[in-house]
């Protein structure tokens, strides 16, 4: 089990993708994904329309989740729990890290 820590590194899967690289990780499971982001985009598919994304976005969240790095690409699935209790679930598509935020992923290489 590796761990990895993003914390004043701007974009989360940009630096996610860095890291992996540096350390030779081109294939892994990400075991968890526990932390906080400042901002966050998550994709869903539509309804009536699985092949078109729908795009939601917020800020100072929760984050728990899991996923992959296949060739190099970071693929996650995360749970963003923002102000009133409310959660909100997807691929994430970016998230900014920084400030009093980090998050730690936990992987296992493939």
């Amino acid at each position: 089990m590796e761990l990895i820590t993003l914390g004043d590194k701007g974009d989360m899967i940009e630096a996610l993708t860095a890291i992996a690289a540096e350390r030779g990780i081109a294939n892994a499971a990400v075991v968890s994904v526990v932390g906080a982001v400042r901002s966050f985009t998550l994709s869903t598919m539509k309804a009536d329309n699985p092949r078109e994304a729908v795009l939601t976005s917020g800020r100072f969240a929760e984050v728990s989740g899991n996923g992959e790095i296949l060739g190099g690409v970071p693929n996650l699935h995360v749970t963003c729990g923002v102000e009133g209790g409310q959660a909100l679930a997807g691929h994430l598509q970016a998230a900014d890290v920084g400030g009093p935020y980090f998050v730690n992923v936990y992987l296992h290489r493939l």
